[in-house]
């Protein structure tokens, strides 16, 4: 690595001095600066003051983390600095690329650990550093490669922004779209629609059930039932028919039907506890787990609004209060029944679903595209790298 260029270990500036850092200044980059391929904002900056008792480096520099998170990499997009927990490699000009470089740098943190001295702490020093070895090929097939995992960070990039663009107007719409406690309308709806919405306790416009009861680990696994499972219901706000395992049902239990609304009924945080989802599958045999309690409901409603109704801030506000539990949360089926929800007309109903469902359908197309990329970007490096 020493023959690649020139290896800086940074260095702190003394906080005690208030004058060594500005909001104008240089970047400073530590450990948890580092979420991007390419650096350009930093939570601390350097003034000029800063600038002449910290290691100053170029625009370009590879940063490497050498101490505890060993190997998360990124190369500054301007001339910058860092603290001690990084190592610096500055390219030598018209030998290496520095994006190049940027890009083999992920398969350095192998060997840097295999490297490091061993303790509590790993750490890699400056000279330990310098001493890596890594393959270089001629500066031509380096621009070329270079310009390959460029592109492909570019559109990994890309789709990473509209997935959390996305992901941030869905929770923004869950607050606005859905009355806040205290309120009948909520602040943003739909052109054409200015009737007050009702307000009703969930058992008044519902029927609980219970899920399976009375199994063994040997009825798991086998049969041609299947049953809903409590991640299933926990982590999506409506159902995926893949997340369904196999049991042998042999006695009467409760099935599982379309529009069904499942809850859980403890986690680990009062948070987490009594997380919905809707069930919409026309399918036989379906039951739901034994962490879990059904709802299905005796007034119209379309399934999609409750999907998302349910797991809007409000709503979820109020289910966390009636959370009970020290090292366990569980939650009350009865005391569920009695929290109100906003109910507007079934026509405002839908269009709020709809709303939400392409919302889903988008965030989850931009989420499979940036697992395919990122998938891309690791065979491509495994395969065009030595």
């Amino acid at each position: 690595m020493g023959d690649l260029g020139t290896i800086t270990t940074g260095s702190t500036p003394s906080t005690a001095i208030p004058d060594y850092y500005s909001d104008d200044g240089i970047v400073w980059v530590t450990p948890t600066d580092i979420c991007e391929n390419i650096t350009f904002e930093s939570a601390r900056k350097l003034s000029d003051l800063g600038q002449q008792v910290g290691r100053v480096v170029p625009k370009n520099t590879i940063l490497v983390t050498c101490i505890a998170s060993i190997g998360k990499n990124t190369m500054l997009g301007n001339t910058g600095s860092f603290n001690q927990q990084i190592n610096g490699l500055t390219p030598n000009e018209n030998e290496c690329d520095p994006y190049f470089l940027l890009t083999e740098s992920a398969l350095w943190s192998a060997k840097m650990k295999s490297s490091a001295a061993a303790g509590t702490m790993q750490i890699v020093n400056r000279t330990e550093f310098s001493e890596l070895k890594t393959w270089l090929p001629s500066l031509i097939e380096q621009q070329a490669i270079s310009d390959f995992f460029r592109q492909l960070d570019h559109l990994i990039t890309l789709h990473q922004r509209k997935y959390e663009k996305l992901k941030n107007i869905k929770k923004s719409m869950l607050e606005k779209m859905f009355p806040k406690n205290g309120s009948n309308v909520p602040e943003i709806r739909f052109k054409g629609f200015t009737d007050a919405w009702e307000q009703r306790k969930l058992g008044e416009v519902g029927k609980t059930y219970s899920g399976l009861s009375g199994k063994t680990k040997d009825d798991f696994g086998h049969g041609e039932a299947k049953f809903v499972t409590y991640m299933n219901v926990f982590s999506n706000s409506v159902c995926l028919p893949n997340m369904t395992e196999a049991v042998e049902i042999d006695d009467k239990q409760n099935k599982v039907l379309f529009g069904d609304v499942l809850f859980t009924t403890s986690s680990e945080t009062p948070e987490e506890v009594g997380m919905s989802s809707v069930w919409l599958e026309n399918a036989e045999n379906i039951y739901l787990n034994s962490f879990c309690f059904g709802y299905r409901p005796t007034k119209e409603f379309n399934p999609y609004y409750l999907a998302y109704m349910l797991r809007s801030p409000s709503i979820r506000e109020k289910i966390t209060f009636l959370a009970q539990g020290i090292s366990r949360y569980n939650i009350s089926k009865n005391k569920m029944m009695d929290i109100e929800i906003p109910i507007p007309s079934i026509v405002e109903q839908k269009q709020i679903g709809e709303h939400f469902r392409t919302l889903d359908s988008l965030i989850t197309l931009h989420h499979r595209k940036l697992e395919k990329l990122e998938q891309i970007k690791q065979a491509m490096l495994h395969k065009m790298f030595v």
